[in-house]
């Protein structure tokens, strides 16, 4: 899959019926490529860094679930493109991951906002992270979706001192409830550099 494309078009998603020929393969290398574009934070947050790849993956199976045809591919596209990195832009998928669901709401009640929370910091200069502005991610009580989509705007000496093999990479959550930090592997940065043009 082509690394630089930067939206899925109709031509780029395969027919159903090739789709269910070649999903068990498709789906284990999807796995395989999105190892490294996971980054655990903290004890609940998992930031799973998204792309052109794990975009078209993704409008790929909720076609084989929903079997909805062409006018569900144009929902699909809608709500899946806008998180296809531009070429300035990391794009992540925020989960906050808690198996049980007292303790997942009450977190959730606490966190109203954090998705205006998330930066990222290259050799110690910060970049703030912008929620998508689809929906309001915090409702009018303050309670904080367990799913959350942010992007990474980046300058060009941003993304030149990201592309640095020196520089240190960190990825961060300053809420007053949730508040961690972690630097970025060799690996993640490996595979977050393809978002760039």
């Amino acid at each position: 899959m082509p690394k630089e494309k930067r939206e899925i078009q109709k031509n780029d998603v395969m027919s159903l019926d090739i789709y269910i020929k070649q999903r068990k393969e498709l789906r284990k290398s999807i796995v395989e490529f999105k190892k490294n574009r996971r980054v655990q934070l903290g004890p609940y947050a998992t930031f799973y860094f998204e792309s052109y790849e794990t975009m078209l993956a993704q409008v790929q199976e909720m076609l084989y679930i929903e079997k909805g045809g062409d006018e569900q591919l144009k929902d699909e596209l809608v709500a899946y493109n806008p998180l296809i990195p531009n070429g300035k832009e990391l794009v992540a998928t925020l989960m906050f991951e808690i198996d049980n669901p007292v303790s997942r709401a009450t977190f959730l009640s606490k966190v109203g906002g954090i998705e205006e929370r998330v930066f990222m910091k290259i050799d110690g200069e910060k970049v703030k992270a912008t929620p998508e502005g689809d929906v309001d991610r915090t409702s009018s009580e303050g309670k904080a979706s367990s799913v959350q989509f942010i992007h990474f705007q980046f300058t060009e000496n941003q993304i030149e001192n990201f592309k640095s093999c020196s520089k240190v990479v960190e990825l961060g959550i300053d809420h007053d409830e949730y508040s961690h930090i972690t630097k970025l592997t060799d690996d993640n940065l490996k595979s977050l550099l393809e978002d760039f043009n």
